[in-house]
This record gives C-alpha cells, structure tokens and sequence, in this order.
C-alpha cells in the first residue's frame, strides 16, 4: 500500500517524535511498501527530495517557525499532489493536520496523538476548534500508552482510539559493546573509532569523573518539559556522578545552574552521541535517570532504550506513559515530578541496593522485549491500516 507520513521534522532532527516517525516508516517500507514522509526543511523555503533507508522523504520549505511550530505554504502544495492509501498524522502539528483536513487525501487518516499541547497555550487557543474538527474527521486515533487515552482532547473519540505502543530496534541496546563495567571515560579513552567523531570524543577530559564513582545517565533532548534540572537541585544529595546525552534550548541555562549548585565537576556533558556509540553509554551507566517535569513528556523511548541495555530507570508520574514504560517497583521507581528531595531518595535507594538494581534491570529488560519491540509495533500499525482500507 501507499502510505504517507505527516509531521514537521524527520532525521536528523533528534527528538522523540522524529525518531518515531523515522523507525515507523523505514519499517513499513522494509516490507514493501512504498513510504513517504512529508515534513518541513529546516534548512529554509527550498524544498528537497531524498530517499532515505527505503523511505521518499519530502522536505517542504518552510518560511518561519512559531512556538516550535514550522510554516510551510509548500506542505499543503506537496500534499496535493499525493495520491497515497493512507495518511498518517504525527500529533501535533497543526500545519499537517490542516491540510490533510482540508485536503482529505488518501482512503483513510490515521492520527497519531503522541501528546497533549502543554506549553504552547496561546496557539491551542486559536487552534482548538479546528484540532477538535480533526479528530473528528480522522479514521483511526492511536496513542502509545494506556493513560494517552485520558486525554481530554480524546474523550468524545474513544470508540476510535487503538493503543499500540512505540517499539525501537532493541537488539543493538541489549548486546553491549563494551563491559557493563567500563565507564564514559573508558569508552573516551578506548572504544571509539576516529571516524565516528562523536561529541562523546570532543568531551574535555577535565570533565570526566573517576572511573569508581556510582554513574547516573540521562538522554534526551534539552528542552524545558525533560525536567533535567530536577536532577541537577538533586545531585548535591547523591554519590554519583551525571552524565547528560543530548543538546537543547536549556542547555547554557542549566549548565549554569549547575555551576551555581557546585555540582559541575560530577556532571559530564557528551552532547550528540551517535546511534553506533549510544548503546556502549547506556552500559556504562548504573541507573536512567528520566526526571520528566511536564506532560509534554508522554512516553520517554529512551527509557526503552535504557531497558533493553539491562538498566534499571528512575522516572516521574506525569499521567502519561513514562510510568506505563517504566513500572513502579517492577521496573525501577517512579517519583512525582519537580522534587528533587524525592528524586534523590529514590536513586539514593537504588544506589544502596545493588541486589534490588540488579533485579530491576532484569524486569526491565524482559519488559522491554515483551513489549516494546520495533517489529511488533509496525505490524500493529499494518494490521490497523488494513483495516481501514479493506
């Protein structure tokens, strides 16, 4: 079948979305179908055409961004001219949403509702009404977790509403490419090639910690909603040190709380660390660490990901699917947000406890491959497809 997706922003774009959308599509065209993934080009108005892994990607040119929200008069244009089997929309992206509303290509629309409109209100407010007409239009809604379906925007849709939770690729995650012993500073040292030229090799060595000391990690984008700087008011009550995957608006903000805090010196700042390195960081680390303030946050992948690699996580209750993934007292611990007395407590436990760690990240593991498999998802989604166009 043809099948078109629509969001704002495809690899190498980094973000939860993004990555999403990437797996998802790569996937389906792995089976055989012919995948389009229609987004906009950061880059400026050119619009592009590559295909990538299997997958035409069409990056429409864009003329400005508001309140992370691209604007593109090309998208509508390029969506013209689609003839697909399917669309599938990436919520929220309120530019793709309109036009496949006013547009209506393809046989059936599928929505992805991947999370509420948290912190841009004043666009929810003009874009309500034409968001709940969307829903209203579309197919087939899914979400990623049973507490997505909760939402107040899905409440009147529910009859429509499939959960189907995000899977990755798990198997390169749970074979570790170093000992589970080696730390950041090893893998700095000995277990990179040169021709990755990762952030994880530019780190400055003054940033590094001693090889002895307890290592928390955390991956994701800097954005205000990962709650990161929870984590960082807790680090002056924890014996570890912190090690931070990822780059973001926040970043100098929090570097600077950091500073103020004295906790710089325990902190290691990798930046962007490529997908063949990431998962000899997990396995160097002792405990995840998903300090999520906001909901925003609505399903945290890299708490999979940390999984498969065998680690236990310590994660916050939002209401959405962050302590669907990671089960309190299965999994790891979940911890109200924006309390850092409470975050530390907990990871302070898991510390003390290396028999309870050890325990925890085998749950976690066998959760994550039950569960949370790239391959079970895209059938899943396949089999929903099917069943709309049939």
């Amino acid at each position: 079948m043809k099948i078109l997706h629509i969001y704002k922003d495809y690899w190498p774009i980094l973000g939860g979305i993004e990555n999403h959308v990437k797996l998802l599509a790569e996937g389906q065209a792995a089976r055989g179908h012919t995948v389009t993934a229609l987004v906009t080009n950061r880059g400026g108005l050119k619009s592009t055409v590559s295909r990538e892994k299997g997958v035409l990607v069409v990056r429409a040119g864009r003329i400005a961004t508001v309140a992370s929200t691209p604007l593109s008069l090309a998208l509508p244009w390029r969506l013209l001219r689609e003839r697909p089997d399917v669309v599938h929309l990436h919520f929220p992206y309120p530019v793709g949403e309109t036009a496949q509303w006013l547009l209506r290509r393809g046989r059936a629309t599928v929505l992805t509702y991947h999370s509420d409109v948290v912190r841009q209100a004043s666009i929810l407010k003009v874009y309500r009404p034409l968001m709940e007409r969307v829903l209203r239009q579309v197919d087939a809604i899914i979400v990623g977790s049973p507490p997505m379906r909760n939402s107040t925007y899905l409440a009147e849709h529910a009859a429509r509403v499939h959960m189907i939770p995000y899977g990755i690729p798990l198997a390169r995650f749970q074979r570790a490419a170093v000992s589970p012993s080696d730390t950041v500073e090893t893998l700095h040292a000995t277990s990179l090639q040169p021709a990755h030229a990762t952030s994880l090799q530019r780190a400055p060595a003054t940033t590094l910690q001693p090889a002895h000391a307890f290592t928390l990690l955390f991956v994701g984008r800097l954005r205000y909603y990962k709650g990161l700087d929870t984590l960082i008011r807790a680090l002056p009550q924890i014996p570890a040190r912190l090690v931070v995957v990822g780059t973001g608006p926040m970043e100098a903000e929090w570097k600077a709380l950091a500073e103020e805090l004295g906790v710089a010196a325990r902190i290691s700042w990798l930046g962007e660390v490529s997908d063949d390195d990431l998962p000899a960081v997990y396995h160097a680390a002792g405990l995840f660490v998903l300090p999520a303030s906001h909901k925003s946050e609505a399903f945290g992948l890299v708490q999979v990901e940390a999984m498969a690699a065998g680690l236990p996580v310590v994660c916050t209750e939002l209401g959405t699917g962050t302590s669907y993934v990671n089960l309190d007292g299965v999994t790891g611990l979940v911890v109200p947000p924006r309390d850092p007395d409470g975050l530390a407590a907990a990871i302070n436990a898991l510390i003390a406890d290396p028999e309870r760690r050890t325990a925890l990240g085998r749950a976690a593991q066998k959760r994550a491959g039950e569960e949370f498999d790239l391959d079970v998802m895209v059938e899943r989604v396949l089999a929903l497809y099917s069943d709309l166009i049939r």
